[in-house]
């Protein structure tokens, strides 16, 4: 079971541990994940079909900016992305986890995708040791049965699209209660079904407008009733640049200010395309609030 220790004041915590196979990992920081999209509309690697060098100078740079693992999904999901079949998605996984496991056989993978199938292959044939699904297992009712048989640390992300064309599922007048509610449901079933390791993401942006992602952060520690660490995903989002009217290129410093939020409020993970930015601001956070 995923462990939080909080200490002195509510916001404090610092320490908790994941299981990624026979090793009990613990942490005793926030950290920091880094982004690996390999698609064609990707901050990390632009790219219409991935090369394993652009992969890996990728991966290079987010490891040596301070990444503790690294996030690799063949399926964007912001809104207005093209479809993408499962088999193009798997191409692109297959040419991004080979190239890393060729080069780095111990880091921490994560794969973002919603389906089972996916998760699977990405588990059995490149021993990835999260998988971080944007659909909380909406999308498809294996995924819990994969997690729980591999016996993974997976991501439970809330969102309001009841599908990958993204419609949206009708919103509740309290978007925090909404979310709440939703963790608890869900954290009954994937511990039911013995799956002991979850990460929550309140999924800023996923089907939220932007005052409704505003009021999940500020009221973020809420969820650290739950007792699981909270992943924070905001880099580049449209909550940052649609209120400063910039692009999403333009919203590193806007990223910056959020994710320093963000730990104020309990996050324990940083998602982020900028890994040095995003560093420097855990550094920071921690010489204000010394363990």
């Amino acid at each position: 079971m995923s462990e939080l220790l909080y200490l002195c004041e509510p916001k404090f915590w610092y320490m908790y541990s994941l299981r990624f196979g026979n090793r009990l990992v613990e942490f005793s920081s926030p950290l920091v994940m880094g982004i690996l999209n390999v698609t064609p509309d990707s901050f990390s690697v632009h790219c219409s079909s991935c090369k394993e060098a652009e992969v890996l100078a990728s991966v290079s740079a987010m490891l040596q900016a301070g990444a503790d693992m690294i996030d690799v999904g063949g399926y964007s999901t912001r809104p207005g992305a093209a479809f993408v079949s499962e088999e193009e998605e798997w191409s692109r996984l297959d040419v991004a986890l080979r190239a890393i496991r060729k080069t780095w056989q111990d880091v921490v993978i994560s794969v973002d995708t919603f389906r089972s199938t996916i998760a699977r292959k990405a588990i059995d044939q490149y021993e990835v040791q999260i998988i971080n699904d944007v659909s909380g297992g909406l999308w498809d009712d294996r995924m819990y049965e994969i997690v729980s048989r591999a016996r993974v640390p997976y991501i439970l992300t809330h969102t309001r699209w009841v599908s990958p064309s993204q419609e949206l599922a009708p919103a509740e007048d309290n978007v925090v209660s909404e979310v709440l509610h939703f963790f608890d449901e869900r954290l009954d079933m994937l511990h039911r079904m013995g799956v002991a390791d979850v990460i929550i993401d309140p999924g800023f942006g996923l089907g939220k407008s932007v005052e409704e992602s505003y009021t999940l952060l500020r009221e973020m520690d809420v969820f650290r009733t739950l007792h699981c660490p909270i992943l924070a995903g905001m880099s580049r989002k449209s909550m940052l640049f649609k209120p400063l009217g910039i692009t999403p290129a333009e919203a590193l410093n806007a990223t910056t200010a959020v994710n320093m939020l963000a730990l104020s409020h309990g996050a324990d993970i940083l998602r982020v395309h900028d890994v040095r930015e995003a560093r420097q601001t855990v550094t920071l956070y921690q010489l204000t609030y010394p363990v």
